[in-house]
């Protein structure tokens, strides 16, 4: 048992050692492990720290900041960063007097309807961060260093930070920052992290105790809008955008679970819609490639927005298929083009895929997304 004992003592200071070696380059073992190359450590060491550390140089204008946001970010957070039913706002909810004093005081107004972006930022650093590591969302990474610093200007102007003559760059980030309408914002008054060496406390900011007997049992709520009286009071959704970009139902149309299958005719005046039962129409599946189509929506980022049988973003693969059974240079126009309106607010942005493997994934929809 000692000898065994010895033995595997042994080797795992043979394997410690060796992995030693290996993390110092290897030069015992030729061929097992490397120091990582100064290319490799940029690549991978990409934040951008509050004290701007890590920034890389460059530049970007409101002006380009505009082109790239209506190419890339309009989609999911609107034209002027109100965003839409599914994304919250980024812009709104700071003034001028806040410029000034560096505390958003909507913050602290509970008569105030939501909490945008622009209203909690107090780092420059962390917007122009998460905009580089993080976003177009079905392309993190791909903006460049010109665009990110574009994007980030953009959003400042909208929320009147900056002019709109104004180019950001790594030279005056500091400036920027000092105006922000909420750079005074932070507190570590708080047990997230280390409290008492952050200058914040060490007592939680909640307790409780977990329920062990007797306990209540945990409501359902549910709500329900008949169908007759869908559209008694108008557009819902948009009266509810009077006061900001709410979440909200288009009551003008009938809910999608109703017209899953079904053909729709809204009368004029009529204080509901009239539904008329739809026969359904089954597509051939042959030559299909389910499993291929279902590759490239993998590797297109699809799935992003759409899922197999749910909603997501976008509507699920099956009630596309449902609704354009056999269309198939139908849905690959829709691809190539882009959609808006007909699942809703949020628009789908032009797709730029080869055209075999856009006709690939629209012919699999039209055949009815199987397998």
């Amino acid at each position: 048992m000692f000898s065994c004992l010895r033995s595997s003592i042994a080797l795992l200071i043979a394997v410690a050692t060796g992995t030693a070696l290996a993390q110092a380059g290897g030069a015992s073992f030729p061929g097992i492990g490397r120091a990582a190359t100064a290319a490799e450590v940029r690549a991978w060491d990409i934040d951008v720290r509050p004290d701007f550390k890590g920034l890389p140089p460059g530049s970007g204008s409101v002006k380009k900041g505009q082109d790239v946001w209506e190419a890339k970010c309009a989609s999911c957070h609107g034209v002027f960063g109100e965003s839409n039913q599914v994304f919250n706002p980024l812009v709104g909810g700071t003034t001028v007097e806040d410029l000034k004093t560096g505390r958003v005081a909507r913050l602290t107004d509970p008569s105030y309807p939501g909490r945008t972006t622009l209203m909690k930022l107090s780092s420059l650093s962390v917007l122009w961060d998460y905009i580089n590591r993080a976003m177009p969302w079905t392309q993190p990474k791909s903006l460049s260093v010109e665009e990110v610093y574009a994007v980030s200007a953009f959003m400042l102007h909208l929320g009147g930070i900056v002019p709109e003559d104004f180019t950001l760059s790594d030279g005056n980030v500091r400036e920027v920052q000092a105006r922000l309408p909420n750079r005074n914002g932070m507190s570590t008054a708080h047990a997230l992290w280390p409290g008492a060496t952050l200058g914040g406390n060490q007592k939680p900011d909640v307790s409780g105790s977990a329920c062990m007997k007797d306990c209540v049992a945990e409501p359902k709520l549910a709500s329900l809008l008949p169908v007759f009286a869908r559209n008694a009071h108008g557009n819902l959704a948009e009266q509810n955008r009077i006061v900001g970009p709410q979440r909200g139902a288009d009551t003008t149309r009938p809910e999608a679970t109703v017209a899953a299958n079904s053909a729709v005719t809204v009368a004029t005046g009529a204080a509901a819609p009239v539904l008329a039962p739809k026969a359904p129409v089954k597509a051939a599946a042959d030559g299909v490639d389910g499993k291929a189509a279902r590759a490239l929506t993998q590797k297109f980022a699809c799935t992003a927005c759409h899922a197999a049988e749910r909603k997501l973003i976008g509507p699920s693969w099956t009630d596309i298929a449902k609704r354009h059974p056999g269309k198939g240079d139908y849905l690959a126009g829709k691809i190539k083009a882009g959609s808006s309106g007909a699942w809703g607010p949020i628009p789908m942005p032009a797709q730029s895929l080869s055209d075999g493997d856009t006709w690939a994934i629209a012919a699999w929809l039209a055949a009815g997304a199987g397998p």
